[in-house]
């Protein structure tokens, strides 16, 4: 029982570094190319389906615990994915220009994340565990979004 729970906290972590090492290469590669108003809202809406999660019972968490992550990321860990994150018209094309400090920010959250977890794990499951960073992250993700939307419809509006 104890080396199964090892394996899976194991495996997690390693599962969650690849996951954020391909988001760092994708978001790197995606300032080459030209963005449009999908490329933005696809990510959120690939993620909701995360959601389906809690039709299990074994990733139920109070609502309180839910609510808290959520916020927590919408009002914390957004702000600097928001501030490092620009959106600029080159002629006709709207571009996502990071600032070289995105990829140190991207870290630095994997890290606090990680040292959460362990944290979190001390008094949950690992199922409810993940459903608390799967909330995080959505409440990261969304308004992170909604900045880049806005960003993009503002310049849309400006005349090349």
């Amino acid at each position: 029982m104890l080396l199964s729970t090892y394996f899976i906290q194991v495996s997690s972590i390693i599962v969650s570094a690849l996951a954020g090492l391909a988001l760092i290469v994708v978001r790197i590669r995606a300032g080459k190319q030209p963005t449009s108003m999908r490329k933005i809202i696809i990510p959120p809406l690939g993620m909701a389906t995360g959601f389906v999660m809690f039709v299990f019972s074994v990733t139920h968490i109070p609502w309180v615990w839910g609510l808290s992550a959520f916020l927590t990321g919408m009002l914390i860990f957004s702000f600097p994915l928001i501030v490092t994150t620009r959106l600029e018209r080159v002629e006709s094309e709207i571009y996502v220009r990071r600032s070289k400090a995105f990829i140190f920010i991207m870290l630095t959250l994997f890290m606090i994340r990680l040292a959460l977890h362990s944290v979190v794990e001390q008094y949950m499951s690992i199922p409810q565990t993940g459903a608390i960073f799967y909330l995080l992250a959505f409440g990261m993700i969304i308004p992170w979004r909604i900045a880049m939307i806005s960003d993009f419809v503002r310049l849309q509006k400006v005349e090349t």
